[in-house]
């Protein structure tokens, strides 16, 4: 009988973990600053999209908003010396990022998706549809969902 509740516990565990697994509570990279970047590096050079990572970069550049349908906050980040990120924030769905200039770090966990410039990070924020896993941006230590 012993057996069987601790196989239990081990399956309940299991599934519990898988969860927060799906709604993105374990990340895909998160190996600090160098290992995302070097794993944004990978992604450009491979041409890789829909790469699910967690990382942060310095303010390059802050864009006027795509207003054009869906509207977007758009950021410029550098990531390293040889890589920037165009990063499109959904502001129908998640709150505009305050008060970011030129040189501030901000930390994001979206979908990467490939292109000549560098990428672009998206789904920064959560999804009404819960089809995908929620994202963020984090500023002076403000999350913006």
């Amino acid at each position: 009988m012993k057996h069987r509740q601790i196989l239990l516990y081990v399956l309940l565990a299991m599934l519990i973990l898988a969860g927060f697994y799906e709604q993105g509570y374990f990340r895909i990279g998160g190996g600090g600053a160098a290992g995302d970047a070097a794993q944004l590096a990978s992604a450009f050079e491979n041409r890789t999209s829909n790469l699910q990572i967690e990382g942060a970069g310095l303010v390059e550049k802050v864009l006027k908003d795509d207003v054009d349908g869906i509207r977007h906050q758009r950021i410029i980040l550098r990531i390293s010396d040889t890589q920037t990120v165009l990063v499109a924030h959904n502001i129908d769905l998640a709150p505009r990022v305050e008060n970011i200039s030129k040189g501030d770090r901000l930390e994001f966990f979206g979908e990467y998706e490939w292109n000549k410039k560098g990428g672009v990070i998206h789904w920064t924020h959560r999804d009404p549809a819960n089809r995908h896993v929620d994202g963020w941006l984090k500023h002076k230590g403000k999350l913006y969902q």
